[in-house]
């Protein structure tokens, strides 16, 4: 069963460029201990356009559905923690669009 990638399309202002980037920093492990979870990246753009994209590989559907639905949906909720009385963050971005694909080929560097 070959891999699934997941690519977030965000629309992110120049001027939350690096509340984005920090965002992500703060919780850089909150996917890798996910059952099925292969890779992630944070793509920044570099010219041409505004869209920064998030790529995450998967070991199926299944497990993509999975972290969604849990770990995914937690940190998104904000629910606060510590001293949690405060309103949840602004988004950074303006916009979010989902693409999924299988991985039908792949290579990597010869030793």
């Amino acid at each position: 069963m070959p891999s699934v990638v997941k690519i977030n399309v965000l629309t992110v202002p120049a001027e939350q460029r690096e509340i984005l980037e920090k965002r992500f920093a703060s919780r850089a492990h909150a996917v890798e201990n996910s059952d099925g979870f292969e890779w992630f990246e944070l793509l920044r753009p570099v010219e041409g356009t505004d869209q920064y994209l998030v790529y995450t590989r998967w070991r199926d559907e299944e497990s993509f559905q999975a972290w969604m639905e849990g770990p995914m949906k937690a940190a998104h909720q904000g629910t606060g923690g510590e001293g949690g009385g405060g309103e949840r963050p602004k988004p950074a971005a303006t916009g979010s669009t989902l693409w999924s694909f299988e991985v039908v080929q792949q290579a990597a560097p010869k030793a």
